[in-house]
């Protein structure tokens, strides 16, 4: 198939690369001109405008944005009056499925169709696929099939689960078409939302362990210290990368998501080129809303996206007032940090 790709960040480019090794051709756009040239020389079609283009695409067209949530509405506004009724435009971003909602409406009208596609697989999907989360009209999604099938990694290695012969479909392949329009996007979300708690758990069982040698490290003795009673139980000195590595391998606790965390932590087993702050694109709040909305409890999502926050000094102020509230009440004169 043919299919234009606007948007040529990490991502973007390497989606249009993986669709090029097996004969999609691809016409490219982004406001960088230097990342247009640069697929050209791969054998993509490049564009030095938007009606450039729209032009280099046959009909009916199938255009994917892959550009920041906020962008996309800008780039809509400036893409649709460029098409002609019958063409697609694809958002493979992390959009809120309340504007796919809306975005699907405002292109219907016009005759434009509207397919939203949760795109999972970072700067590995070149190499291992991507898993996508598809939601719009099921005749346009089928259309559509054979660039899903060619970005999705495929059943590869990973063992069917019992019974899924039986079912059929495309979800083993690395795809699904979720529902209507909205549902790819809303799958994705809650999709990030749990990475967001895997994330977080991995990272705080691995701070307890780092702490595992707190009884040999000296504490003052005074008011504002709580004692470690017990320091003979807190002498361990735990090779961190080895853990990991070991929880790799026939662990319940073993992931993709481990197997990176591994990769760090042999790398730099101090992190030193990381500060800690942590950045929130949307997702983890989008489901938390929902889970409120729907009344679906979802405390430990709720939790590992407020530690996003803490992250980033959100709550700087907060501790101030509480170490302000102690002074007053008690006197209590604050620590150094790192006391």
């Amino acid at each position: 198939m043919q299919l234009g790709m606007i948007g040529l960040g990490r991502m973007g480019a390497n989606m249009v690369r993986r669709l090029q090794k097996v004969g999609h051709q691809c016409v490219v756009y982004d406001r960088s001109a230097e990342s247009v040239r640069q697929l050209a020389g791969e054998g993509a079609a490049g564009s030095a405008s938007l009606d450039d283009f729209v032009k280099k695409l046959q009909r009916p067209r199938a255009v994917w944005l892959m550009v920041p949530a906020g962008a996309v509405d800008a780039t809509l506004r400036e893409l649709a009056g460029k098409l002609e009724r019958g063409d697609i435009v694809i958002d493979g971003g992390n959009s809120y499925y309340i504007d796919d909602i809306r975005r699907a409406k405002e292109l219907a009208a016009k005759g434009l169709h509207y397919v939203d596609v949760g795109t999972s697989g970072g700067v590995w999907g070149l190499e291992r696929g991507y898993c996508q989360m598809i939601g719009g009209e099921t005749e346009i999604v089928k259309h559509l099939d054979p660039i899903f099938k060619t970005l999705a990694p495929g059943r590869g290695n990973v063992d069917r689960t019992p019974g899924r012969e039986k079912v059929g479909g495309t979800a083993e392949e690395g795809y699904l078409h979720c529902g209507p329009s909205g549902a790819g996007h809303f799958v994705k979300m809650v999709h990030n939302g749990i990475e967001y708690g895997l994330m977080a758990a991995y990272a705080e069982g691995l701070n307890i362990l780092k702490h595992a040698n707190a009884g040999k490290t000296h504490r003052e003795t005074d008011a504002e210290t709580t004692p470690l009673r017990n320091p003979e139980y807190y002498q361990y000195d735990f090779n961190l990368a080895d853990i990991a590595e070991v929880w790799r391998r026939g662990s319940v606790v073993a992931s993709w998501l481990l197997d990176l965390t591994a990769i760090s932590l042999l790398e730099q087993p101090t992190l030193e080129r990381f500060s800690g702050r942590v950045s929130d694109s949307g997702e983890g709040r989008w489901t938390i809303l929902a889970a409120i909305e729907s009344t679906a409890p979802a405390p430990v999502l709720t939790a590992s996206l407020f530690q996003r926050f803490t992250s980033r000094g959100e709550d700087d102020f907060a501790a101030k007032l509480l170490s302000a509230m102690r002074y007053q009440f008690g006197g209590h004169i604050e620590k150094a940090a790192g006391h």
